[in-house]
């Protein structure tokens, strides 16, 4: 993948720049995030570290972040928000006008789209962090490699019949993600005939999109869908759980954007630059996470370049324009 060869750098002249203008009344850096807590409270304390300003986090879901910046509009409280399961609720927060626009230096030559993965926004609003990647969490002690599904179409084989677990598309932006691409994949007719055979296979569909990958190491499920690195930080814990990524699957960056008109806007670009940086990416290659930095090296099997060959091409503006109606006709049709 060519974003591996992309500068992804920060110089020490513009960090030092910002550190003396950030926290202009040393009342630190605020960042929302539904991302690990653990890993937040982490990069936070590496931040202060090394530019002496404090970062409070707030954690919660992202779409009660989002609803709270937008109760917030008029006097807000978070200076960065980052990570939301991908980009699609920043695309929404743009339309509330909650998240403003800036160009990282770490990212300054990036384009739009990266092999069929959408980096950045146009206008900078958002940029990305990490890959995840949609796909199959498996128990290898119920699932062997050789009969692993290697299609989503694959999974509505009877071998899976009450063996699956996926999210609740109408409370899960994962699983959300899912039902998007499979319309975009087959269109709308045969994509709902798809996912009316898909949720007979399933023996539970939990609204946390974390659950079916939970379920996989406890032997509730022999595959659960979701995001590679919910596999593999459960896989760091020594439970019993792989990561399969299947043909033609959304690979997405998670970003974080600048929040409009937020107390603290020089410590809001400061943090973004340390997201991008090596010691913030080491910090979320070591959770899991699939790094953007090129000299950072992933800890998973995955990285950008194995994946360039099963990213699907998401429509940005289907996904856009059918977000909600794709979550209501979900919940019309099998709740």
């Amino acid at each position: 993948m060519n974003l591996s060869k992309k500068a992804i750098g920060m110089s020490g002249g513009l960090l030092a720049l910002l550190s003396a203008c950030g926290g202009g009344e040393g009342s630190g850096v605020t960042l929302y995030s539904p991302e690990t807590p653990e890993m937040s409270e982490e990069l936070a304390e590496a931040y202060e570290e090394e530019y002496g300003e404090p970062v409070n986090v707030e954690y919660a879901g992202t779409n009660v972040l989002v609803n709270q910046m937008m109760a917030e509009a008029d006097n807000p409280q978070a200076d960065v928000w980052y990570g939301g399961g991908g980009f699609m609720p920043f695309e929404n927060a743009i339309e509330q006008g909650i998240i403003t626009s800036y160009q990282p230096e770490a990212a300054s030559d990036w384009d739009v789209t990266e092999d069929d993965i959408r980096m950045r926004h146009e206008d900078w609003m958002y940029v990305g962090v990490e890959l995840f990647a949609l796909g199959f969490a498996y128990n290898p002690e119920l699932v062997s490699e050789d009969e692993l599904p290697e299609t989503w179409d694959d999974l509505l084989d009877e071998r899976w019949e009450d063996e699956l677990q996926m999210p609740n598309p109408a409370a899960s932006g994962t699983a959300t993600l899912l039902v998007l691409s499979q319309l975009i994949d087959k269109g709308e007719e045969d994509a709902w005939e798809y996912f009316d055979e898909l949720v007979e296979q399933m023996n539970a569909m939990p609204d946390s999109g974390l659950s079916p990958t939970e379920a996989v190491t406890s032997g509730e499920a022999s595959i659960g869908i979701g995001f590679d690195f919910m596999a593999y930080q459960f896989q760091d814990r020594g439970e019993s759980v792989d990561f399969h990524v299947p043909e033609s699957t959304p690979v997405l960056v998670n970003p974080a954007a600048v929040v409009e008109d937020g107390p603290n806007p020089e410590g809001a670009q400061q943090f973004m630059e340390f997201l991008l940086s090596e010691e913030g990416q080491e910090i979320k290659a070591d959770w899991g996470h699939i790094p953007l930095h090129p000299d950072v090296e992933s800890q998973t099997p995955l990285d950008a370049e194995s994946l360039e060959d099963n990213a699907m091409d998401l429509d940005i503006d289907f996904i856009n324009e059918n977000y909600d109606d794709a979550r209501d006709e979900w919940q019309a049709r099998y709740q």
